[in-house]
């Protein structure tokens, strides 16, 4: 199953993808700003059958202002899109991103963001 995540915000989304087997993980170029028909032309361009948003957790546990625009993003994909879309945790992906940016990855810092949203994604299912 090929996955689309997404670092939504709202000036732009990173955004990654996954191969067919759920192992690779690649991060896309951004789409700024963040527009349900790009993103769906993206989707439809990688073939994927589902669509993670990333939801911004609090590190105790609760939603905030963040969450519910990524939470409204994640409906009006769904209102334009054929796959499932649903949100998942993406708890520190941000300070990962930035780790792995300083460890020479080339992609912008939201869609590497992104990757790591589908990584710990991909565990979870696979667990």
């Amino acid at each position: 199953m090929r996955v689309l995540a997404l670092d939504y915000g709202t000036a732009r989304c990173g955004c990654a993808v996954s191969d067919p087997t759920g192992t690779l993980v690649t991060p896309l170029s951004a789409v700024e700003p963040p527009d349900p028909a790009r993103i769906a032309d993206l989707a439809a361009d990688h073939d994927v059958d589902r669509v993670v948003v990333g939801l911004p957790i609090t590190p105790a546990g609760e939603e905030g202002a963040q969450a519910r625009l990524s939470r409204a993003f994640a409906a009006e994909l769904q209102s334009v899109l054929k796959v499932p879309v649903e949100t998942y945790d993406e708890r520190l992906t941000t300070k990962m991103a930035d780790r792995t940016a300083r460890e020479g990855a080339r992609a912008d810092r939201d869609s590497l963001a992104a990757a790591h949203l589908l990584e710990s994604y991909l565990e979870a299912r696979n667990a």
